[in-house]
């Protein structure tokens, strides 16, 4: 009788224990594990940097304000802001790399930095060589001309004409009015500082760096008459697709809340 209850107890305990682990199988789904396992490849998404933990952006810190230097000899204006709200979005700390224009974009178009922030506008020449973000702001193109001057939108093609090398403004004048016509310098500094010194009869270049170089320059004025309109973009690497989306993506965070606008409110003052 002993040995009958016994193997009776037995044969209860075992089914017990197939109930609780579903005798054999794998053990039954929890309320969590019963759901699909969700996809988070887009929001995970793993990008690769110059330097680890770090962002390097380049730039041609005489472009006000959108980048400039400050006395004490860091780097200040619209794009730093902007670059370093990317940043900390991304988890990672901004790197400024200053260089000329022209260098500026190689080393975002080879790698050498991640992102290239420098009132840079898109066309299809820099399309074809490196990605862009969406845009960010809007760019117009102005004419700098002494107080006084004769120069006019209309009679530019009779000028000599100062720009920044490498940008838009540069090469619309190139196109527009020849190559003979148009003096290119590193930065709108030098454009200015010629301009002052007679070397050319105005200088082509975007407003907000105009307003910077006419406030501290007694005798110069913006013409009336703008010279085009253009929007600015964050230059990437073709080969690193993951990181423009994910600098695409903060990006649209940073317009939806704000910080982009209360930026450009900074330093543009309505007029």
């Amino acid at each position: 009788m002993k040995k009958l209850l016994t193997i009776l107890l037995g044969a209860a305990m075992l089914l017990s224990l197939c109930a609780l682990t579903a005798c054999g199988g794998d053990p039954a789904p929890t309320a969590d594990e019963d759901k699909p396992e969700e996809d988070t490849t887009a929001a995970t998404a793993e990008f690769t940097t110059v330097e680890e933990g770090k962002l390097h952006m380049s730039t041609n810190a005489a472009f006000p304000p959108y980048e400039m230097t400050t006395d004490a000899g860091g780097f200040e204006g619209i794009d730093i802001d902007i670059a370093t709200a990317i940043a900390e979005k991304l988890g990672l700390e901004l790197v400024v790399d200053d260089m000329d224009f022209d260098a500026a974009l190689t080393a975002a178009q080879t790698g050498k930095s991640d992102i290239v922030m420098a009132g840079v506008t898109v066309n299809e020449e820099r399309e074809a060589v490196m990605n862009f973000t969406d845009s960010y702001a809007t760019g117009v193109q102005v004419i700098i001309v002494k107080e006084g001057s004769d120069v006019t939108l209309k009679n530019l093609k009779e000028q000599m004409i100062g720009t920044q090398r490498g940008t838009t403004g540069d090469a619309y004048c190139i196109d527009d009015f020849g190559k003979e016509h148009v003096t290119s310098y590193d930065n709108g500094i030098t454009a200015v500082q010629s301009l002052m010194n007679d070397q050319v009869d105005c200088v082509v270049i975007d407003k907000g760096p105009a307003t910077e170089f006419v406030a501290a320059n007694e005798g110069l004025t913006i013409l009336d008459t703008e010279y085009t309109n253009e929007d600015y973009a964050i230059g990437v690497s073709k080969d690193n697709e993951a990181l423009l989306e994910a600098v695409n993506s903060v990006l649209k965070e940073l317009k939806a809340d704000g910080t982009i606008q209360t930026i450009l409110d900074q330093y543009i003052k309505a007029e």
